[in-house]
């Protein structure tokens, strides 16, 4: 793995981190090497030297210096902008590695009370016979208990209303977004208003 950037992308991370727009910083630069100074929004850019087609640029934000670098000339004459090249790979990136955390699946043993946003792949055991409960809002409503598991551990899953018929003991069901509670000592999976609970494709076919 590399461990220095190139200046586009050294300069795209910037742009983030200062919240610029690539195009604007870009010209920005170009302005400055030819005039010596130049604005971009509240950072400040000043040419300190050119030298064998190099330039040496000093940015800086009121007081304080946020980079010094150096940049071959060639750089700056690219027909597309290749800081803004990189800023949009560099955020592709960041929102792919968003959602390979967020459908990142979870094992059983590794739950902990308080953890939210569990996705989890789990086989059902046993669905309990619902009963009867009066929430805290003054309204009845039916709640079950799940037994599922991995190869890893098992523990109840909390079914209330519409929820409780969806799944039956031996199906295989996909779990996003779920919080890990306790319940009289014991963990207990819960799927809010936001999570989703649903049996396998394969499941699905077999029905």
């Amino acid at each position: 793995m590399r461990s220095k950037l190139y200046p586009s992308e050294y300069l795209a991370l910037l742009t983030i981190k200062y919240e610029v727009d690539a195009d604007t910083f870009f010209n920005a630069l170009i302005s400055a090497v030819k005039n010596r100074r130049a604005n971009c929004g509240n950072l400040h850019i000043q040419c300190r030297n050119k030298n064998n087609n190099r330039v040496i640029l000093l940015i800086t934000q009121g007081s304080k210096v946020v980079a010094q670098f150096q940049l071959p000339q060639e750089f700056l004459l690219k027909q597309n902008n290749p800081i803004k090249e990189a800023q949009n790979a560099y955020l592709t990136y960041k929102q792919a590695i968003k959602k390979r955390k967020a459908q990142q699946s979870f094992q059983i043993k590794d739950l902990r009370v308080g953890m939210k946003k569990v996705n989890l792949e789990a086989k059902v055991l046993e669905v309990s016979k619902p009963t009867q409960v009066i929430t805290r809002f003054g309204n009845y409503a039916s709640v079950a208990n799940a037994m599922v598991s991995d190869n890893t551990g098992k523990i109840k899953l909390c079914l209330w209303n519409n929820q409780i018929n969806t799944i039956a003991a031996g199906d295989t069901i996909q779990i996003q977004n779920a919080r890990i509670s306790a319940y009289k000592n014991e963990k207990q999976l819960r799927i809010g208003k936001k999570g989703t609970l649903r049996r396998t494709a394969e499941q699905q076919c077999l029905r």
